[in-house]
């Protein structure tokens, strides 16, 4: 009986992959310095941020206490001394404290107080839980504008009363928010929003107040967001939230996925609070000349943390003109789908995390398109199935290769061993006669790394395709209810680490379509490895690897999308379809073997590489006889 032995190829192909799996696992896994920093961090920031409230409520006080009589000389005197000029824009306060503007897409509503949005609803969308999608809603979110004035205060916008004028321009609704210190003086928000869009024309002016604003102490807009659970898992689509930007004339940034990160950087043409399916982007005309970036991880532990993803916050320099702001930007409240983002022509699709350098061209040029055009006329799950048939086909002539190989190597086996019998005291002469017998019968044994190193990058596009594809959210295919997220068959009463509090089958199936998948490609490439003295066995640890595989895929993906899981299923299925019928129609080793003879008889000339490798072994030869002659 034959030894098995597990051949370098089949090491390199599973470890390349393996790697991904592992690496993307624990890549951002904090150490414990690095979490008692993170602590340290926040305990700064929260006290930082206590520190700030104080003083602003020392400087300012609630909008009730704006609601003044303005023919009341005491109040207004008592008023103008807690804010200065704006204490105008106070007297003319109202019980009313929000106004709303919509479309068929969004419902906002802008608090007086502050002048910002206070609720953000996308009214097409509903979450895990069948409520409807909220970016901004119960205080998660905070637009602010810090200025000093002329005579010395330090005034935050959130903290003052704006007077709202909501009209009509044409079919777009404009409010004009604005803060008053008269009729003709006064810092305006203006809001546009037109129909059926997601986003939102957004303008910060002033007119009149360059005797009023300290431009000196410098003004800056700050933005505060925190990202609200929209999933049922909030681990996984904590993975996918996400601060991204563009900065210096187009590149494409983003901060840390899983820890806390912080970046100053310059040119910022707009950032993107990304919550994985949704995302909250403030774009401007004129690029901010700088903009530090902040995001603050919220979901430590997925059985305490149920409520938010993620902290963002943006710090920008505001320009003043002549003493004035002119700000034209824009808010985009909406899904993080790539063909809503494409249309607004801004590069915001580049938000989307659809993979680095060749994987993420691989998706936008390939998986994209193709799956677009098969969902137009056919069910998501059906679409997936047809996509991944489609993929395997492609590149089955890759996977013929490789058996091709596999079966030259086999025939070889013999001559080989023999190889290394006669030349087992004599390591060069057994590697000189080793590539001599592969270049005479036209044999490759690297050929067998090539099909690994080509399906890769297609393996790690679809990895990051399937989870980022907007199109398949609350899409459900035979027990799955979200193809983008992962399906249940079964709830557990105790939570697993790294596994979850239930059974997902897609990853079941997955798991036996690729052991079955590993036991047929590791038996065929063992069985034509040649059998060598002196060699570890490594069949036991081949043996290890097919059961170690198949685990990890049932607990990586069983918290992933199902979209991906039914994908890996069906694609090993396809898999070793095709093999067996490589295996038993199509490669004829008979046939195989009568070419290699002929291949032997012919002569054969060697390539510069070889050559190469052929004369460096024979002066390593000659260097240890003479050594051995000494």
């Amino acid at each position: 009986m034959e030894e098995k032995k597990l051949d370098i190829n089949s090491i390199i192909g599973f470890v390349l992959i393996a790697g991904i799996l592992l690496f993307m696992l624990w890549q951002n896994q904090p150490t414990p310095e690095e979490l008692e920093a993170q602590e340290k961090a926040k305990q700064e920031q929260v006290e930082s941020e206590e520190t700030e409230e104080v003083k602003a409520d020392a400087i300012v006080t609630s909008s009730e206490d704006y609601s003044v009589n303005p023919n009341d000389s005491t109040q207004m005197a008592n008023l103008q001394t807690q804010i200065g000029d704006f204490a105008y824009s106070a007297s003319l306060a109202t019980d009313k404290t929000e106004t709303v503007i919509e479309n068929e897409v969004l419902s906002i509503k802008v608090n007086h107080k502050g002048g910002y949005i206070s609720e953000v609803r996308l009214k097409n969308f509903v979450d895990y839980d069948s409520v409807p999608v909220y970016l901004i809603k119960d205080q998660n979110s905070i637009f602010n504008i810090n200025f000093g004035t002329a005579d010395n205060r330090i005034l935050n916008t959130q903290d003052l009363v704006f007077q709202p004028s909501l009209t009509k321009s044409g079919d777009n609704q404009v409010l004009s928010m604005k803060l008053k210190v008269s009729e003709t003086k006064f810092l305006e928000y203006r809001y546009e929003l037109k129909p059926n869009d997601y986003m939102l024309g957004f303008a910060v002016q002033s007119q009149g107040l360059n005797n009023v604003i300290n431009g000196s102490q410098g003004v800056t807009l700050d933005w505060k967001l925190k990202g609200r659970r929209q999933a049922k898992s909030i681990a996984y689509e904590n993975r996918y939230t996400r601060l991204t930007y563009q900065h210096d004339g187009g590149k494409v940034d983003k901060l840390g996925q899983m820890g806390d990160d912080e970046e100053d950087e310059e040119s910022v043409s707009w950032l993107s609070y990304r919550q994985h399916f949704f995302s909250s982007i403030l774009l401007t005309d004129k690029p901010f000349k700088t903009a530090n970036l902040k995001s603050i991880n919220l979901m430590n532990d997925e059985e305490i943390d149920t409520l938010f993803t993620k902290s963002y916050a943006v710090k920008i320099p505001l320009e003043l003109n002549a003493g004035e702001l002119n700000e034209s930007m824009n808010m985009y409240y909406g899904p993080t789908d790539s063909k809503t983002l494409k249309q607004y022509d801004r590069n915001l699709e580049e938000s989307i995390p659809f993979g680095w350098g060749i994987f993420g061209w691989i998706n936008k040029t390939l998986f994209i398109p193709l799956f677009g055009f098969l969902s137009g006329f056919l069910p998501y799950g059906i679409a997936i199935i047809v996509m991944t048939i489609l993929v395997r086909l492609v590149l089955s002539p890759v996977l013929y290769k490789s058996y091709l190989s596999q079966a030259k190597m086999k025939i070889l086996k013999p001559e080989i061993t023999e190889i290394s019998e006669k030349y087992k005291d004599n390591a060069m002469k057994k590697q000189k006669e080793t590539m001599a017998l592969y270049n005479k019968a036209g044999a490759n044994p690297m050929s067998g790394c090539l099909p690994a190193l080509v399906q890769l990058p297609v393996f790690y596009a679809l990895f990051m395709f399937f989870p980022t594809a907007f199109e398949l959210r609350q899409k459900s295919f035979l027990w799955a209810e979200d193809l983008s997220s992962y399906d249940t068959i079964a709830e557990l009463p105790f939570h697993i680490p790294f596994y979850g509090d239930h059974v997902s089958l897609f990853p079941i199936l997955a798991s036996v379509a690729i052991f079955f998948y590993m036991k047929m490609t590791t038996g065929q490439q063992m069985a034509s490895q040649p059998t060598q003295e002196g060699m570890p066995d490594m069949g036991k640890m081949m043996k290890y690897m097919i059961y170690f595989s198949p685990l990890m895929m049932l607990f990586f993906f069983n918290n992933y999308a199902s979209g991906l899981s039914l994908y890996y299923f069906v694609s090993n299925l396809i898999t070793i379809g095709i093999m067996l019928v490589i295996k038993n129609y199509i490669l004829d080793e008979d046939k195989i073997h009568a070419q290699i003879q002929e291949n032997k008889k012919k002569p054969k000339k060697q390539g510069k590489f070889q050559k190469r490798m052929q004369d460096m072994m024979e002066k390593a030869e000659e260097q240890k006889r003479q050594q051995k002659n000494k």
